[in-house]
């Protein structure tokens, strides 16, 4: 398992890791272009991406600009493994090297993903985005989880 920063050369994989998801699913697939990731992971944040045997099997992309997650995804059959801890945290970090500002994301209710994010010390704060449950996390939050 390799974790590293995502490149301009991964975004065909993550976009592979993006629509083999089971929960969160686009409603349109083109919604999220390959110029839109290129764009988050090299001028409005970050990316980092997890490989197994060369392929990638996870991503996570934060945006300095907005104070958001944008995304962390991982393909389903590797799930339960870490990943998407490890990511996470790697992510987190991060984003708080660079600011103190709270971050936020949005995700679908009563999903694996509202559960994990909750395990990871994030706030419920209120609804976005139709309907997703908002979370907060703040630098205290996150250096006292």
């Amino acid at each position: 398992m390799i974790f590293r920063e995502a490149k301009t050369t991964d975004i065909h994989a993550i976009q592979i890791v993006r629509h083999t998801v089971k929960e969160n699913i686009l409603s349109d697939p083109a919604m999220v272009t390959d110029k839109d990731c290129e764009e988050f992971i090299t001028q409005r944040g970050k990316g980092w991406v997890c490989e197994i045997n060369e392929e990638v099997v996870g991503f996570s992309i934060v945006d300095l600009k907005a104070h958001n997650i944008w995304a962390l995804f991982l393909r389903p059959e590797f799930e339960g493994k870490g990943i998407g801890k490890a990511l996470h945290r790697l992510m987190m970090d991060w984003y708080f090297d660079q600011t103190h500002e709270p971050v936020w994301l949005g995700t679908s209710p009563n999903t694996r993903a509202e559960e994990f994010y909750t395990r990871q010390g994030w706030k419920k704060v209120g609804v976005v985005n139709n309907g997703e449950v908002k979370f907060e996390m703040t630098l205290e939050d996150w250096v006292n989880k």
